[in-house]
């Protein structure tokens, strides 16, 4: 290299990038004209890529905006419908006198609860209300010390902010992954503790949640709808998921991402 010229991309004040040049043709150095046409060049590359980044959060927020008007149809519409019917099931079983009735109306009653225990769980999916002013790191620390009130079990999170960060398009998912993690240790696992970290291995963005709780064997035992639906939802990302876990021995599910 005998000639070289480079200038910044600013955006926002910080360097998002570089612009490098060298040799240059049919002269042996750049001159100061050629400094003016890259400095130039570089700030137009940043006012471009701003645009860009404004112009996904806008639509980023359309998106949470209608998420939002869907999540209080289902939760002030459908579900407050479910819970009254379940209330007047569970009273025409108080008033039945015939067992086998009163059993089979209870049955309906707990599939009912079921239902809404379901569309809760969809509806936190599409009103992340944690994320709403927080980073992806700060909402899983704040998840693992909800996780930890509520359950007992000691909750450590590992974040790494640089992984967060990249990560941060996809956070509405990380969330829920993790959140359905925890919630089948809190269920199944009989854990004093567990650990929830994020971290790159290689070239790939790693969700790790493991515990130390009863475990289980992966060949022999029925997978359960938690870790179907966990999954599935990887799956959906583009990655790929795996549970090691054994008798007495707790359970670690892995989740791997692209950057």
């Amino acid at each position: 290299m005998t000639s070289f010229l480079g200038a910044p991309i600013v955006v926002r004040g910080e360097v998002f990038g570089d612009i490098y040049l060298t040799e240059k043709r049919g002269a042996p150095e750049f001159e100061e004209r050629d400094e003016r046409d890259v400095t130039v060049l570089a700030g137009q590359a940043g006012i471009a890529i701003e645009n860009a980044r404004l112009y996904q959060e806008i639509n980023r927020l359309a998106v949470l905006e209608d998420r939002e008007r869907i999540a209080k149809e289902l939760h002030d519409g459908v579900i407050q419908a479910l819970f009254a019917v379940g209330m007047g099931l569970q009273g025409a079983s108080l008033m039945s006198e015939e067992e086998e009735l009163a059993t089979r109306i209870e049955g309906a009653v707990n599939d009912i609860d079921r239902v809404i225990r379901d569309l809760r769980n969809y509806i936190f999916g599409l009103r992340p209300g944690i994320l709403a002013d927080r980073q992806l790191d700060e909402a899983l620390r704040h998840l693992g010390d909800e996780f930890q009130q509520k359950t007992g079990v000691i909750t450590v999170v590992d974040v790494d902010p640089t992984v967060a960060s990249e990560l941060t398009p996809a956070a509405t998912d990380i969330l829920q992954l993790t959140r359905e993690a925890l919630s089948n240790v809190g269920r199944h696992a009989q854990a004093a503790t567990c650990r929830v970290s994020l971290y790159r291995s290689d070239d790939r963005l790693m969700l790790e949640v493991d515990d130390d709780g009863r475990g289980f064997d992966p060949d022999t035992s029925r997978r359960g709808d938690g870790l179907t639906n966990l999954e599935a939802r990887v799956r959906a990302l583009g990655g790929t998921f795996s549970v090691a876990s054994a008798p007495g021995k707790g359970t670690t599910i892995t989740v791997a991402l692209s950057p």
